[in-house]
């Protein structure tokens, strides 16, 4: 075999090679984003659920009848229900809505991002019927900051915080895997950036300095893209996982629910 030849056999078989990996890619790319696993509970072990089209979304209520309302929407693979003790003390005048997504915690179904919007919109929806007139805010921590994103641009939420948010999982994804074709091959893109184009209320912000998950440069272009420029709070000494344990967060968290006034 020619020198010319074998170059471009090699080069066919590390152009299928690239192809095959691409593809594998593209149809397991929910299993390796999702991470419902470590999150399981039993129903029983609930007190609020929400029927979806077949499906049981149930979780928890904490601080039950408060005026306020505050809907949470946590990270991948974050037990929320491990968040009502602290939620309850940090929240007292807040009843605080926990919902696990599908296929999270005791929640029934598979995600994907078409589900958990549509569920994100139905869980507003029922806790405005809940509580008629009370102004709802809306926090959504890392995969949650997407879904709560997209909640804040076709609800009427009053006050939003994002914790570790991102611009896109599209471009999250493309950081990690710089070699594959990410922005092409995602199928749930959760594109923050488009949803809070035109959000119009206060925003928090906060960041974790030594985020391993969430790119900083993929933050940046998220608050660079908003309409209101959002309060911002830098957690230096924070990574993705351990921001809620240090004690900037609940004091950032608190005081941004506390801005808007009585409920």
């Amino acid at each position: 075999m020619g020198t010319r030849k074998m170059i471009l056999t090699a080069l066919a078989l590390a152009g299928l090679a690239y192809a095959g990996i691409s593809a594998w890619m593209y149809w397991q790319q929910r299993e390796l984003m999702y991470f419902p696993q470590a999150t399981k509970a039993d129903a029983k072990d609930t007190d609020f659920g929400i029927a979806r089209n077949g499906v049981m979304l149930n979780g928890w209520l904490v601080n039950i009848g408060q005026p306020g309302a505050i809907i949470y929407f946590g990270g991948n693979a974050e037990r929320i229900e491990n968040m009502r003790d602290e939620f309850a003390k940090w929240f007292p005048q807040s009843s605080i809505y926990l919902v696990p997504y599908r296929g999270y915690g005791a929640s029934e179904g598979a995600p994907t991002e078409e589900a958990l919007f549509s569920d994100a919109l139905a869980v507003f929806d029922q806790v405005q019927a809940r509580q008629q007139g009370a102004s709802i805010v809306v926090i959504g921590r890392s995969l949650g900051s997407g879904v709560a994103s997209y909640v804040a641009s076709q609800r009427p939420v009053a006050r939003l915080a994002l914790i570790t948010p991102f611009d896109s999982m599209a471009s999250v994804a493309q950081s990690h895997y710089p070699w594959l074709p990410m922005r092409l091959l995602m199928k749930d893109r959760y594109e923050t950036t488009r949803y809070l184009s035109k959000y119009t209320g206060p925003v928090l912000v906060v960041r974790a300095g030594r985020d391993e998950i969430v790119p900083a440069a993929s933050t940046e272009r998220l608050i660079a893209s908003m309409a209101r420029p959002p309060q911002v709070v830098d957690l230096p000494d924070a990574d993705h996982n351990s921001i809620d344990a240090d004690p900037t967060y609940r004091k950032a968290l608190t005081a941004f629910v506390a801005a808007q006034g009585p409920p």
